[in-house]
């Protein structure tokens, strides 16, 4: 399985912002930080801000914090929203392609999603102060260039 730019996105930005307790880095800081365009660090972070995980604030002595219900996010659950619902595989056809023929008769369907939901399943009791806990802390910090990196 593999995950959405946007999810695996979501995930180090909070890992990253649950490192620099005492700094309120800005989004494009964060998004330098990742290496990733400004544009898409922003859809994430107000996603983020949406579900309540990121406080955002604009201005001076603006940035962004992770929130206490950020930390104890369940990873699985970040997951399964960035995700979105839906099958692995589409058997319905879209884009121009033609529904699947065994559509009717298909276990495979059925297959790949109990093994979506056993890969959530994994990931739901880890939270994400529980992904930053050493040595994955420190090495986030070296990344940064904000004041936390001090």
């Amino acid at each position: 399985m593999r995950l959405l730019r946007s999810t695996d996105l979501a995930l180090r930005i909070l890992m990253r912002l649950a490192v620099t307790a005492d700094a309120t880095p800005a989004t494009r800081q964060v998004a330098a930080d990742m290496d990733v365009p400004y544009t898409h660090a922003a859809k994430v972070v107000a996603e983020l801000q949406h579900l309540g995980l990121v406080d955002a604030r604009r201005g001076r002595g603006g940035g962004l914090a992770l929130t206490a219900k950020g930390r104890t996010a369940s990873v699985g659950a970040v997951v399964r929203t960035f995700e979105g619902e839906g099958d692995v595989v589409d058997c319905e056809g879209t884009a121009g392609m033609a529904p699947c023929p065994l559509n009717s008769a298909c276990r495979l369907r059925g297959a790949l999603r109990r093994a979506q939901e056993a890969f959530y399943a994994a990931l739901d009791p880890i939270t994400i102060d529980e992904l930053v806990a050493e040595p994955t802390g420190v090495l986030l910090l070296g990344i940064s260039r904000g004041p936390a990196a001090g």
